[in-house]
């Protein structure tokens, strides 16, 4: 597993199935991984992002959560690695509010990854919903609203919470933690052809 910074990889307290707000404790599949002393090693030892050699690997998939917002916008290093895996035509998925990445990741033509694509991210509807859970506002934007301003693309959201996942060539979109499953089964589909 690799993380932007390396090391040992921190949830975000909302992410944390323990935190007071109770905005995941119903994540019962998480906590079932996180009392085992493997899966914590894992999360301790991540590599770092700048140590990755694409040529090491057959796709790549980006997980949410909220932290994602904060260490993935702005991320050239992180950018740049994800649009050389959709230039090479391996293919690539990100979920939930890892796809904010999809709003500044750009090929060596400098136009976006998503340029001429269809895809979808955590919806504006379920900010909203979070939000109104946790009384506040969590995210810094929505990238719903980033997205709808993009020039040649097409972006699509369907009903909150629901499971769904685009593909478009070797880009594939998940739109929230439902979609996460879904979203890896079309990346297996992909690594398959």
């Amino acid at each position: 597993m690799t993380s932007t910074e390396g090391g040992l990889l921190m949830m975000d307290s909302y992410s944390t199935l323990t935190d007071t707000s109770g905005y995941s404790a119903h994540d019962v599949v998480s906590l079932g991984y996180m009392q085992q002393t493997w899966f914590k090693g894992f999360l301790a030892n991540t590599h770092k992002i700048s140590d990755v050699n694409p040529n090491d690997y057959l796709a790549i998939f980006l997980v949410g959560g909220q932290g994602p917002m904060h260490t993935f916008r702005g991320n050239s290093m992180l950018a740049q690695l994800f649009a050389n895996f959709y230039e090479s035509g391996k293919p690539l998925a990100a979920a939930c509010h890892s796809t904010t990445l999809l709003l500044e990741a750009k090929t060596s033509q400098g136009k976006l990854v998503v340029d001429g694509k269809t895809w979808t991210c955590f919806a504006n509807s379920e900010e909203d919903f979070v939000d109104n859970a946790v009384g506040m506002k969590i995210q810094p934007y929505h990238i719903e609203d980033e997205a709808r301003k993009l020039p040649n693309t097409t972006f699509k959201v369907a009903a909150p919470f629901s499971v769904y996942a685009i593909q478009d060539g070797n880009l594939i979109a998940g739109q929230q933690q439902n979609s996460g499953t879904v979203a890896a089964e079309l990346l297996i589909k992909a690594l398959n052809v």
